[in-house]
């Protein structure tokens, strides 16, 4: 199926200050926002989409390492972080995973499943941004890009005027589709939760989320050798435990367990680590030293791990030790710096980094329905700017096709 070239949407012909009537009006052109403006505008609703940036999908294209993980092939509530967890179901339910795949095997975008159900575009993230422009050409969807919004208010039950540097716009339903504080150079900012504030609608406090964890000046220079090294691991604290990749960095910890990690990490919490997850390293101590009993303790370890993990982790003393010549009692406490490393990160590397944001729009204040405020008819939120947070896999971009579906039926 030939693609739509997003070149041409955009709206050029907007004279300066002139006024714009139309149905609705969303803020932002990521992936909520196109989504609710291909739905709203198969009801034959008239809409225009208002982003700051030069082009559509900054995020949609980075998402996956260039190759959009666009969904995953499980999804459920229990996925997803919210002040309010049961928030999120119904949006999911109306619009699942399923349905997304469907649009996108029309479009014979050739997909790829990976580790835990993530699926990823087989090619190129571009060919999940010009499916959804495409479909927003076919909607007959108009945009305004760079395209700085002065004020908004709402001067009758049913109209809200948004003055912005491309002219002034008039609309009956307005879209808050403006993402989170995460990636600033994808055009992330707070507006989003500032025009929730101008209508006094609550906005939880925020925090990056799925970023990687710097260390203390002391932990840093201890690992500074180990930067690059990727290891299986299970990451622990009393609310929550992964099992996928670590990776060392140059300024701390990261990969996929510590993104997961970071979620539902608070600072100056210790977070409990097992570099050898799946094995008993104390049966197979005391197994070695029936069998082999001259063979040395780095020996054993690095049949499991990098020597340079073996040697950040153990004493000289302890590595060169001989299994004849190790107590049961020693055996435990080498087990237990490798599979029971406690660690308590120096913080995270922040919003710069940050992969999606914690926290947002009160969803007690917003319909799980509609997407619309309870307090302000016509105002509806989706996507990041709310406080729902997916974990990593695809769970965030599900919840802007879902969130952005729904408000889409009712704007």
């Amino acid at each position: 199926m030939k693609l739509y070239n997003h070149q041409f949407l955009t709206i050029s012909s907007l004279d300066e200050k002139t006024m714009t009537k139309t149905d609705v009006i969303i803020l932002g052109a990521g992936a909520a926002g196109l989504m609710c403006a291909i739905e709203a505008g198969k009801r034959s609703r008239n809409v225009i989409v208002l982003d700051h940036m030069d082009k559509p999908g900054r995020k949609v294209l980075m998402s996956g390492g260039g190759r959009c993980n666009f969904t995953n092939n499980s999804v459920d509530s229990s996925n997803y972080i919210s002040q309010n967890p049961h928030f999120c179901k119904s949006a999911l339910s109306r619009y699942s995973q399923w349905d997304f795949i469907d649009m996108v095997q029309r479009y014979d975008i050739p997909i790829q499943e990976r580790s835990h159900g993530q699926l990823f575009c087989e090619k190129s993230s571009k060919g999940i941004l010009d499916m959804l422009l495409a479909e927003c050409h076919k909607a007959k969807v108009s945009f305004s890009f760079n395209t700085e919004i002065q004020r908004i208010s709402k001067v009758s039950d049913t109209e809200f005027h948004i003055t912005c540097s491309t002219g002034e716009f008039s609309c009956k339903s307005l879209v808050v589709a403006t993402g989170g504080l995460s990636l600033p150079t994808t055009g992330a900012s707070p507006f989003g939760h500032k025009v929730a504030e101008l209508f006094d609608i609550p906005v939880l406090p925020t925090s990056a989320g799925l970023v990687p964890f710097t260390l203390s000046p002391k932990d840093k220079e201890r690992f500074a050798a180990l930067s690059g090294i990727a290891v299986p691991a299970i990451i622990s604290n009393e609310r929550q435990s992964f099992s996928e990749n670590l990776l060392f960095t140059h300024r701390g910890l990261s990969g996929p367990a510590v993104l997961q990690m970071s979620s539902y990490w608070q600072p100056g919490e210790e977070v409990e680590i097992n570099l050898l997850p799946g094995i008993s390293l104390i049966d197979e101590f005391k197994k070695e030293q029936k069998e082999h009993p001259k063979q040395k303790i780095k020996t054993i370890l690095s049949k499991h791990l990098p020597k340079r993990v073996v040697s950040a982790f153990l004493s000289e003393e302890q590595a060169e030790k001989e299994l004849n010549a190790t107590s049961h009692k020693q055996f435990e406490e080498i087990a237990g710096q490798i599979q029971e490393w406690h660690v308590k990160p120096n913080g995270t590397e922040g919003y710069r980094t940050a992969e999606v944001t914690l926290g947002g729009v009160d969803c007690n204040e917003i319909s799980s329905k509609t997407m619309e405020s309870k307090k302000v008819s016509g105002l509806f939120f989706i996507g990041e700017v709310l406080d729902v947070t997916g974990w990593l896999g695809g769970y965030n971009l599900q919840w802007a096709w879902s969130s952005g579906w729904c408000a889409g039926q009712f704007v």
